[in-house]
């Protein structure tokens, strides 16, 4: 928690898969900490990544922030979700009730 988070950033920017997955998946410490900030940063790095893990990892770090606080989860969800990768959003909106599942799902 209180060690420069710079590296994360470079291994979400690497081309090799584990060290993107790394970096995404090392920001559950800040989020059972509250702080959401890198791994929002992380996400929006890794947006458009093409692999299918990079995707869940992803999707999981923003479903573990919306366990803590929802409407910044959403806040996120709504500037993404039209583009993001289903799997991610799967993942990210795994325990909303039926009604907003749907509604990012576009069903």
């Amino acid at each position: 928690m209180d060690k420069g988070r710079g590296i994360l950033y470079t291994l979400a920017k690497s081309s090799n898969l584990w060290e993107k997955r790394i970096a995404v998946v090392a920001t559950f410490a800040f989020i059972r900490n509250d702080d959401f900030t890198d791994s929002f940063a992380i996400a929006e790095i890794l947006l458009n990544d093409t692999h299918d893990l990079i995707h869940k990892a992803v999707g999981w770090m923003l479903r573990e922030i919306g366990k803590r606080n929802q409407d910044v989860e959403e806040e996120f969800l709504q500037k993404h979700y039209k583009t993001m990768p289903r799997t991610m959003l799967r993942y990210a909106i795994e325990r909303f009730d039926d009604e907003k599942r749907e509604h990012y799902m576009g069903k």
